[in-house]
């Protein structure tokens, strides 16, 4: 790792005090301005319906942000600590296509937005994405036969990924009156999170990250290689089937709830690796605050740059986090070259 010697303590407290700040942002961007946010502050009498905006729109709004942003870079250092491979992301066991796939499957059905919805249909279409992220998962294994050879479960991964992509397309072929809410999807939002599904994925994130880090043990053994690891004594077929059942429990719930987010995932880890020299107790810790401050931030400038209306924030991330890799390999070029 190429660390540049800051102490992962460090890193943390920097990336909570940005959250924070981010967190403070979020209720203020919009077309309310700020007076209201200042008022409610200094417990001064504010507008009630600025005050409602507030509550129950950009606060579950900025909330849920952060909530998939972390989700999604845990899920990127678990991924990329199991397959030993800094190019992994959470998607790789096909879980995109999957949820594609449940959420084309769910809008062919209802005829309906899976952001225009309420109640009990909206958890439907959330059900559906979340159920075919883990269903693709799951076949993923079967087609593998297991976790134990990674080179087969990526390469079940990718065949997963590809066909279920196609049913995706064959059900769009047949029900074009879904493309564009499909296109919501397939682009990510965070506009429509609510406080249910806040409390979802604190919960969700609570689990995955207190079980992934009880294995940060195994995750620091596969990354000195397969030989190495099972010299500690290490059951690597359990514990890494659990791994990647956390990986997708993690990415399911955030694809469920905000569509399908690019390259948080990839980046976050990357971004921690960069700045600290950490084993993965740390790691997965920082790699999910990273990827909480990026997905954040992201939906804060989509939302400000082309105000009053907004950028799809999946759009954003794919545009960011491509360009970071895109240097990152320049810089490694230019240094090999040197």
């Amino acid at each position: 790792m190429n660390g540049t010697g800051l102490r992962p303590a460090w890193l943390a407290l920097g990336l909570l005090l940005l959250s924070l700040l981010l967190l403070v942002l979020g209720a203020g961007v919009g077309s309310t301005g700020w007076e209201s946010v200042w008022k409610i502050l200094g417990q001064e009498p504010a507008d009630p319906l600025a005050w409602q905006i507030v509550r129950d729109i950009r606060l579950p709004r900025t909330t849920g942000a952060w909530l998939a942003g972390a989700l999604l870079g845990l899920a990127g250092a678990v991924a990329q600590g199991v397959f030993r491979n800094p190019l992994a992301d959470p998607y790789l066991l096909g879980s995109a296509s999957g949820a594609s796939l449940g959420v084309a499957l769910a809008m062919a059905a209802l005829g309906v937005s899976p952001f225009a919805l309420q109640g009990l249909l909206r958890l439907g279409i959330t059900g559906a994405a979340f159920v075919g992220a883990a269903a693709a998962v799951l076949l993923t294994l079967v087609l593998a036969k297991g976790a134990h050879n990674t080179m087969r479960l990526l390469l079940a991964g990718v065949v997963v990924g590809v066909v279920l992509g196609a049913a995706s397309s064959m059900v769009l072929l047949l029900t074009p009156e879904i493309m564009q809410a499909m296109q919501s999807f397939m682009l990510g939002s965070t506009a429509f999170v609510g406080w249910s599904a806040c409390l979802l994925m604190a919960a969700v994130l609570a689990v995955v990250l207190l079980a992934s880090w009880s294995l940060s043990r195994v995750l620091d053994g596969l990354a000195l290689g397969e030989a190495t690891a099972q010299s500690l004594g290490l059951p690597l077929a359990p514990l890494r089937m659990l791994l990647i059942v956390l990986l997708a429990l993690a990415t399911g719930t955030a694809v469920a709830q905000c569509g399908l987010i690019a390259f948080v995932g990839l980046a976050a880890p990357h971004l921690v690796r960069s700045l600290v020299r950490a084993m993965h107790r740390w790691l997965l810790l920082l790699s999910a605050g990273m990827g909480a401050v990026l997905l954040l931030s992201a939906d804060l400038l989509a939302r400000w740059l082309i105000a009053p209306q907004e950028l799809p924030v999946g759009v954003l991330t794919a545009v960011l986090g491509g360009s970071y890799l895109l240097w990152l390999m320049h810089r490694r070029n230019v240094q090999e070259i040197s």
